[in-house]
């Protein structure tokens, strides 16, 4: 049996349960889930090892490339850039980035960025893995593709690109990337363990990913297929120096369950996080903007957008409360705040089931924490 480690609050025992059987019944290797309520830890659990073959534990200080989980601080970044009157949301793009208003892109608002409705969902032209690192090359592609549906109009899950369109953005505005921006704003006055680009001193506690099957790819020209041929989504890619050290916001973000929790708690919590407000309540509520709605068409599924997360909707009921957010990312990791009952939580794992959005294994935790808070 898997030892798990950590601290859970007795009235949190079911999320810890939940935790083990993760492990006994549905093949975790190495995992931690964190849980903050009205600001405060009930839950910070780790346990497993680093592979299969590796029996190296799971640590406390255990990182892990987190995939879209990562997309959750890009817009927090977004969210406390406009809270501070340097961003409108609202805008054109073009206000901050003069270039992207090339090709049919002229009407693009930023908050098509936050919602995957800008039309900019995969590439023409070729991505070669390394020209993902190359932020200069990236953002001048994307400048100049014509979007391939009319901005604002459909959902098309920017699955890479988001990130560099968003942290351009930013960049335009403050002059700083956005790992550095996210590391100086958010990372180091919260105290979390999360890196967009990880520095020389986190390498060494990198947990590799264990890759689910490869997906399947299909060759024809519908939205999908064009978006995840072009940039290629490899698991692979994350065991080069060139991922683990570049700034892919919308992908590369590395960290754990603690260190995702410390970061968005605010997002729960009328925009205040152990002792410190990052962000005005008002502008927390911003999520709840409804931007898109519908199939969306990368992923398949149906999807309700608020203001750089999913929103709970009759589309994607995820919990009893109106005021729920989340994302996934690749695998299986979760973030999940439900402004309601005050309740961040977080899932990082390193064995990839193939799903983008997450899995069983995250929703049962989250099943699990609304029970603990249900049994008063």
């Amino acid at each position: 049996m898997t030892s798990i480690h950590g601290e859970c609050s007795p009235k949190f025992a079911a999320v810890k349960a939940a935790f083990e059987k993760n492990f006994a019944e549905k093949d975790d290797i190495g995992a931690s889930v964190a849980i903050t309520h009205e600001g405060e830890f009930v839950a910070d659990l780790w346990g497993g090892q680093l592979s299969r073959e590796d029996k190296t534990p799971w640590e406390k200080d255990t990182i892990i490339n987190v995939w879209s989980s990562t997309k959750t601080m890009a817009a927090l970044c977004m969210l406390m850039l406009a809270d501070r009157g340097e961003l409108d949301l609202d805008a054109p793009v073009s206000r901050y980035w003069p270039e992207y208003a090339a090709n049919g892109k002229e009407g693009t608002l930023v908050r098509h960025f936050m919602s995957h409705t800008a039309g900019l969902s995969g590439m023409d032209e070729t991505v070669a893995e390394g020209a993902l690192y190359d932020w200069d090359w990236m953002t001048k592609a994307l400048a100049a593709q014509s979007p391939w549906w009319e901005p604002g109009t459909k959902p098309g899950y920017h699955a890479l690109t988001q990130g560099y369109l968003l942290g351009e953005v930013l960049r335009r505005v403050t002059g700083q990337s956005m790992g550095a921006f996210f590391k100086q704003e958010i990372a180091d006055p919260l105290d979390a363990d999360f890196h967009i680009g990880v520095p020389d001193a986190a390498m060494a506690r990198i947990c590799p990913l264990t890759a689910p099957a490869e997906r399947d790819v299909g060759d024809s020209d519908s939205i999908a297929d064009r978006t995840f041929r072009n940039p290629a989504i490899k698991v692979a890619f994350t065991e080069s120096d060139g991922w683990k050290r570049s700034e892919i916001p919308a992908a590369n973000g590395h960290g754990n369950a603690r260190s995702i929790v410390r970061a968005q708690t605010a997002m729960a919590n009328g925009g205040s996080a152990f002792d410190k407000q990052i962000i005005s309540e008002a502008m927390t509520k911003r999520v709840f903007e409804e931007q898109m709605r519908g199939t969306d068409m990368v992923l398949g599924v149906p999807m309700t957008y608020g203001m750089g997360y999913g929103i709970n909707s009759d589309l994607t009921p995820l919990g009893p409360n109106k005021h729920i957010c989340y994302w996934g990312g690749y695998g299986g990791s979760v973030v999940f705040i439900d402004q309601d009952a005050r309740l961040c939580l977080s899932y990082v794992m390193n064995r990839m089931e193939p799903g983008l959005v997450g899995d069983t294994r995250g929703m049962d935790l989250i099943m699990a924490a609304y029970m603990s808070l249900m049994a008063g």
